[in-house]
């Protein structure tokens, strides 16, 4: 099964980044994140737009 969210360090070490790099992302609306519990998760899709040059 394909993967619908990544934790921060999971985003950051796919997209060899750091974690203050992924926040400001977040912040900045190029990464799509939501809250589960205590959790900041990312969603895959929008670490594929990111990638591909699209977000």
């Amino acid at each position: 099964m394909e993967r619908l969210a990544y934790s921060i360090n999971d985003t950051a070490r796919t997209l060899s980044l750091g974690r203050t790099s992924i926040y400001a992302m977040i912040a900045d609306g190029r990464l799509e994140a939501f809250k589960l519990g205590r959790r900041t998760l990312i969603r895959a899709e929008s670490v594929r737009r990111l990638v591909a040059g699209e977000g």
